[in-house]
Parts: structure tokens; sequence; C-alpha cells
């Protein structure tokens, strides 16, 4: 065994050696730490730097170019503006500056949509995009309905570019917004442009777009025709269910027409009652479109939305209450944008006396209230585009035996990071050849069907040649809705906001209305096409004019209410009219599950006593689920032998067919139906039939349920026979799914969670690169409500139980006092990450709660936390 060394060189050098080392090591580590820090120090404080660079100055003075007067910005605590100017032109400059202050990033993206350039902010990746944006002519549509405004909206659009512009005249790039720095890295040449008017007007032809109705129905049902028969679509399709769910307008009764006085009595020979309409017994009961409708808002599962107006009558105050919530898809920003506009003093020149929700990048108020009047906005759901089959030879069409030339017209699109790309966009006269843009219209071209052919005398047949599909549609010609804003804006009575209405030609609504009268009304406005041969419900042949657009039905033959006997309107994208009335409208309405939910609950709030502002919020948050009644009713006797399953199911019995945020039953309620509805019409089928709009599919299941010998009880693919087994493995399966979802203990089941709304920019949040990602998304929020109810959070069967469409703003205008009005959006006034009123307004609408709305000069006054005064150069 050695001994150890006793060399005193040996034994006196080792340990400095090793201090040495370790100290040099530990000094080493030391200095990689700290320059760690202090890069990343630098980076977060220069990332910090230029995200707060863009946030706009909200109090002092701020010196601009092409004002006439002083202009005064007060804010609140959420920072929504209420401008006040002594003109016309100040008001909506002053609104353009404030517009660019809060949103320019997407008031710049957006106007890149509608023009069908994106290629230029992100590259080829949206080349596909923009050609199909470009044949439809936004951009084009939209220059030439500025050309024909009067020269007062002229003048309110221009001076609205002018204020955008003097913003942008001292904010450029990443002094505008975040997202300029973030583009920077991937295209460093972009250069913001001047805004201009039409840039203004195309976003409204976006907004139609999201609101267009029934598109997807008729290309679904012309993609599954092949495989399908003519019964099976109608069963997947079925008809409005008239005889259980209300519609808006049962009785056409005269009404005085715009430009006369309307009557002041209620109730008289010309008002219209609702009395006849039923209730539901509650107690017993990916392609490029999809690519468009993402960046404009979404036109998908739970698309549409809410109003209801309430007479005075009905009331605690004595005055009426107006409600509405518009259902789109979830946004961050929010597509809203609050704001108030006030003329010092209200005048013929400077008539406006204004509050509500407006667009950022269009001057005036959409959806609101004056000194007088308030309005609300639902999607009407009729037929307003059609598709038809062309037949084409070289760059001629087939029309009536003739051969006609197209129309052709070159776009250029200029790629960041690449060369420019040309189309030629062609057209017949019924609209943009769009086969060939998109995945599902050139499906349909290379194997068509035009439906069953109508009676008529002498129809053509198919001429030779390829064939192609073509787009008809309310808003590929110029049209006044851009000025309608104003007429609505300034509307004194049910005379102008009628008059108001009739220039509101697309996208078309039902505009719900109130007044400080006493007088509560409804007006269905909107360019609606009268058809000839075809009803639109399939591709029609497009060389044959028999089935071409006739013409649209006269403003004074659409359906109008005022004053009727039951004392409230209720419009939820259900039916308008009953089936006999003169003109077709659209065989698509939303089967009206909401409406008839609205109207029990206003009948059972009214039978207790006057109703009050709170009551209108709470319909607003009702969760109420009819199919999950129908589920319930329908496995009250079903048991699977299986332990697990079957305690699931006494969940589902003792529920209250509430989808509330920590409701164990109604996440295992909407997992059953979701698994029911694959298993049914989805899985091991050869053929699938669509899932798209759970409310259809209510009424399709609801039926089957009443017929047990129905031929879609049985999925030989995933080995069901029978309408019992289908029901007791969906409900097995479904368990098993939660299970995964959200573990064993039933307990921990929440529909909140499983049903979460993520908020996602609609630029960089989904880039793909986490970081940034982070930057700009927030949530995902857990949420309650669901599809076809009244609290409206949509989600796609097939796909996650996310919510994907929502409430995109809620209020309640009381009519006794404009002060006790109530309103909240999806997310807050800014559009700048970071910035306090980002999401400040999230929670309160995650909680289906709104917040109160100053409207008075004292009121705002009182709430008012910042002050900007914007100031003429000299």
């Amino acid at each position: 065994m050695s001994k150890p060394s006793t060399d005193p060189v040996s034994t006196i050098d080792d340990a400095p050696r090793r201090r040495s080392v370790g100290r040099t090591i530990g000094i080493t580590l030391f200095s990689i730490v700290a320059g760690v820090v202090v890069l990343a120090l630098i980076a977060v404080g220069f990332l910090a730097y230029t995200v707060q660079r863009s946030f706009p100055q909200l109090s002092g003075e701020v010196v601009v170019t092409g004002l006439d007067d002083e202009v005064i910005v007060q804010r609140d605590g959420l920072g929504i503006p209420i401008i006040t100017a002594d003109s016309s032109h100040d008001l909506f400059y002053a609104q353009g500056y404030v517009h660019a202050q809060d949103r320019f990033w997407e008031m710049d993206f957006r106007r890149h949509v509608t023009s069908g350039r994106l290629s230029e902010l992100f590259g080829e990746s949206q080349l596909a995009t923009d050609k199909f944006l470009r044949a439809l002519g936004w951009r084009h549509i939209a220059e030439q309905e500025v050309e024909a405004l009067g020269e007062a909206e002229r003048a309110y659009y221009e001076a609205y570019a002018d204020g955008v512009n003097a913003y942008l005249a001292d904010h450029d790039g990443a002094d505008a917004s975040f997202e300029y720095a973030v583009l920077g890295l991937q295209n460093a040449d972009y250069e913001i442009e001047p805004w201009t008017p039409a840039d203004s007007v195309a976003w409204l032809k976006a907004m139609a777009w999201d609101l267009r109705s029934n598109i997807e129905d008729e290309t679904e049902r012309a993609v599954i025709a092949s495989d399908f028969t003519q019964a099976q679509i109608d069963e997947l399709y079925p008809a409005y269910p008239f005889d259980r769910n209300p519609v808006i307008v049962p009785e056409i009764s005269a009404i005085p027409a715009v430009g006369t006085a309307p009557g002041d009595e209620t109730g008289d020979e010309s008002t219209v009652s609702n009395s006849s309409t039923s209730l539901i017994e509650w107690s017993e009961v990916d392609g490029v479109i999809d690519a468009v409708s993402t960046l404009v808002g979404g036109a998908g599962e739970g698309i549409g939305s809410n109003s209801w107006v309430v007479s005075g009558d009905l009331t605690e105050t004595g005055m009426p209450l107006l409600a509405n919530d518009p259902h789109l898809g979830a946004s961050l920003p929010s597509v809203w944008h609050q704001i108030g506009l006030r003329c010092a003093a209200v005048s013929e020149e400077c008539p406006f006396d204004v509050a509500g929700f407006g667009f950022a990048g269009v001057p005036g108020v959409i959806i609101g209230h004056n000194d007088r009047v308030a309005w609300g906005f639902t999607n009407l759901t009729t037929d307003v585009t059609d598709l038809y089959i062309e037949k084409i030879e070289g760059d001629e069409y087939w029309r009536d035996g003739a051969l006609v030339p197209l129309e052709e017209r070159t776009e250029t699109f200029e790629v960041a990071g690449g060369d420019d790309v040309e189309l030629v966009v062609r057209s017949t006269v019924n609209g943009p050849i769009v086969s060939g843009l998109t995945d599902d219209f050139t499906t349909i071209a290379a194997d068509p069907y035009v439906g069953d052919t109508p009676a008529i005398e002498q129809p053509i047949a198919a001429p030779t040649g390829e064939y192609a599909v073509s787009l008809a549609w309310t808003a590929l010609k110029p049209g006044t809705t851009a000025t309608a804003i104003f007429a609505l804006n300034v509307a004194r009575d049910f005379d102008d906001f009628r008059g108001a209405a009739a220039l509101f030609d697309v996208p078309a609504q039902n505009l719900v209305y109130a007044d400080v009268d006493g007088n509560i009304g409804y007006q269905t406005p909107g360019k609606l096409p009268i058809r000839g041969a075809g009803d639109g419900s399939m591709p029609q042949p497009g060389w044959d004019s028999a089935y071409a657009w006739q013409g649209f039905i006269p403003f004074e033959e659409l359906p109008v209410v005022y004053n009727p006997t039951e004392g409230f309107i209720i419009t939820a994208n259900n039916a308008i009219v009953g089936a006999d009335y003169a003109h077709f409208l659209t065989r698509d309405w939303d089967y009206g599950w909401r409406a008839a939910r609205i109207q029990e609950l206003i009948q059972r709030k009214i039978a207790n006593g006057p109703l009050t502002a709170d009551d209108m919020r709470d319909i607003q948050a009702d969760n109420a689920s009819f199919i999950g009644m129908r589920l319930t009713t329908a496995y009250l006797d079903v048991q699977t032998g299986d332990d697990e399953t079957d305690a699931a199911l006494d969940l589902l019995r003792e529920w209250d067919a509430q989808n509330a945020t920590d409701s164990a039953a109604a996440a295992y309620a909407n997992v059953l139906w979701d698994t029911l509805a694959q298993n049914i019409f989805v899985e091991g089928r050869e053929s699938p039939a669509p899932l798209s709009d759970q409310g259809r599919l209510f009424l399709v299941v609801d039926g089957l349920l009443d017929d047990p010998a129905s031929a879609w009880w049985t999925n030989d693919g995933i080995g069901i026979d029978g309408m019992d087994e289908m029901l007791e493995q969906s409900a097995i399966e479904a368990r098993e799914r939660l299970v995964a979802l959200q573990g064993d203990n039933a307990a921990r089941w929440n529909w909140g969670g499983l049903h979460a709304l993520p908020l996602v920019s609609d630029t960089f949040g989904s880039s793909g690169i986490a970081p940034i990602e982070w930057l700009f998304n927030r949530g995902p929020y857990p949420v309650g409500g669901g599809s076809s109810m009244v609290n409206a959070t949509g989600w796609d069967l097939g796909s996650s139980f996310a919510t994907v469409t929502v409430p995109s703003m809620r209020m309640v205008v009381d009519l006794s006092d404009f002060d006790a009005s109530r309103w909240n959006h999806l997310t807050g006034t800014s559009g700048h990450t970071f910035h306090p009123n980002y999401i400040d307004q999230t929670q309160t609408w995650q909680n289906a709660e709104t917040i109160p709305w100053a409207f008075s000069p004292e009121a705002v006054s009182a709430t008012t936390t910042d002050t900007l005064t914007l100031v003429s150069a000299p």
C-alpha cells in the first residue's frame, strides 16, 4: 500500500492551483451568465421600448395640419374615445386620427385583404387568397362606390382619410405599430401608403362577405350531390320548422311608405302581430374560402346574431329597451371599436350626436344610438349568392344558344421576396369565374350538378365546351351602404330610419329600432334578388338566362313592423316571414332555436313583472341547449352496461341543459353530441355527410330520434346496427374521449375548459414561431354557451371544442336614459399588444357582463381620465 506523498512541493503547490482553476471557472461562468443576463435585459428593454413607442398619446395637445378648429378627444379608463368638434369635417378628421392611433396596423392589414394584396406583406404563401379576392374585385367596386358618393358623404370619407394620414405623417413603421417591427424581419422594404376613402369603403365589402349567408350550404350540396340522393339531401338540409320556431314577421301589413310619417298609435291596423308564433317546450325537450373567411371575421359555425327590442309597455321605466349581440369570428383585436361622435352644437352642417360600435378604418357608427333613436343589426340570412355552371369555349361562353365574349382583366400581384405574378380574371354576365381558384368550386366544375330542372317552357340543353363555375353576389355591383351609415347616424324617427335602411343594400341585415318617443320597429333592408327558374339552392345553368336574376325585391315590399301589439320584436337569423311570402328569400335560414328561446325568456320575465336592462343582459347570457335537453330525454332509459358510462349518463339526467362554464354534465353532453353526430354521419361512411351548422343538425337528429327505423342509425363502417346500438356506443365513446381530455374524475370535468376561447392575432398570431405568437396572442379563456344557443359561442363538430365564433359585442340601450345603457366587446379599444386597453374588456365579456355606457356630456366628463386636444397647425 503506497503512502501519501510528503514532497513539500507537491503538498504546497497543488491546493492553490486547484483554487485558481476553480476561481477561473467560476469567473468564466459568472461572466457568461452575466453576459447572457445583460443581453437579455438589453433585449427586454429594446423590446419594451419597441412595443411601447407606438402607444398613442392620450393627453395634452397635438398640432396637426388640416383641421378647421380645435377638437377634443376624451377617453375613459377603457380608452374609449368621445370626440367633440365644431364641424363635420373636423369630427371625421379626428375619428380617422383616433382610429389610426388605436388600430392602424389592423386597418392597413384589412386594406391589403380587401385589395387582394396580402402577398405584398407576407409573400407567396398568400397568393391563392389574393387571387380569389382579386377575382371578386372588392377594391374596384369600392372605388366605383366612392365615385358615386354624394358631396357631403364624400367629404366625410375624405376628412376621415386626412385624419388618418395626419397621424401617419408623424408615425411611421414601428412608431405606428409594433407589428411593423416584426414585419421588417421578413419584409424590410415595406412602406406604409397614405389612406384613401376607397380603403374605408372596401372594408364594407369584407363584412358583406362575412355575412353573405348560404354560399357554403349551396357549395356543400353541390359537392355531395353525386354521393347522395335528392331525398337524402333534403333530409340533411330540412326546411325551416315553421310549426315550432318563430318568424320575425308572420303577417305582411301596410306600413306608410318611406317619406311619409308613420302613425303614432300603438297596435293600430298597420301593426303586425307575432301571436301566431309558437315556443319550444324547453322543459321537455379549409381551403381558400376558409382563409378569406378567417381574414375578414369568419363565416362558419355560429355566425349570426341576436337582437330584440321591447316596448315601454313592458319595461320598468316605461320606455323601450333594445339589445344586440352580433355573432362573428373571434378576432384579436375585436372587429369592433367603441366611439362617440358629437358636434359641439348640432346643426344642419354638423348633425351628429351618436355613439356605439364602429370599424377601425370606417367613419361613423355602425351599431348604436344617437340622441333620439337606437338601432341594432342581425344577419338577414337571405340568399344573396348563387353559383352558376358555365360552358366555356376559348375566350367565349354560351348564353341562350350563342357564344358571348368573356369579360377579361389582368391583375398583377407584387410578391414580397419574389417576382410579380399575373392573373387573368374572367367573368360572365352572372359574375366572375371562381373555379380554378378554390378547391370546392373547382370540384363542382369537374363534376357539375345543377339540381332538378324546373318546369320551364323551353329549357336550353347544356352546349359544348368546358365547364366552369361563376359567382353571382349582390355585393359585386356598386351599392349605397357607404352612405347608409351616415343616414342611420342622424335618423330622428322611424321614417328616417327606414330611409337609411333603404340605402343599406349590402350586407342584407335585420334592423331593429327604438326611439325616445316610445316607438319600436323592424325593417328588412337589403338588395335581395328576384330569381328566375331556379331557387339558388344548387348551382344553376349559366347558359340559360331563364335562371338569371330578374331584378331585386322593391323596398316597399320588404317586411316591416311598427309597434306590434305584443310589445316586442325578436330577430336571431330565424325566418323573416312564412312560406307564403310573395318572394323567395332562401331555404337556408338559421333554424330558430335562439329566437324561440329568447321569446320564451321574454315572456317568462314579463309574467314576473316589468322588464329591466339587467333582464336583457341575463337573456344574452342564457346557456340553454336544445340539443342537450333532447339528448337528455333520448338517454333517459339507456343503460350501456359500462358502470363509468352509466354514471356519466346519470349526470346527464340531472342536468338543467345549461352549458355553464363549470358544468361537468355540459362537458359530457357536448362530447356526446359531437360523438353521436360523427358516428351517424361521418365515421366509417364511404360518403360522409357535412357536419357544418349545428342548428341544422339539431333539427335533423331531433327528427331521427323520433324515427328509430331510419337508415341513418345503421353504420356498417363502425359496426352499428340500429338506434339503440348507436346511442349506447356513442355514450361509451364520448366518456372515453372526455377522460382523455379532462381525466377520469368526473368532478373535474368542466365545459369551460373544454370550450375555451383562444384569442389569436389575425396576422402574426398563427406565424408558427412561438415567441412571436406569444407577443400577440392571449388566452385561452374558459367560456360557457355553445352553438345555436343565445350565448352563441360557436364551435366546430368533428374538430375540437374550442370556441371559434362569439358574441363579438353586447349592448343594451335604455331609451329612458341613454346613460343607463350598457355595452362591452370581446377585447379592448387598443390594437397595440401589451397596451392596457388591449384585452381589458375580455374578462367582462367572458362573464357575459356589460359595463356602463356614458353618453351625455356630463356623464362623459365624469368618466374621463384623459383629454387630448387636436389643434390646427398655423
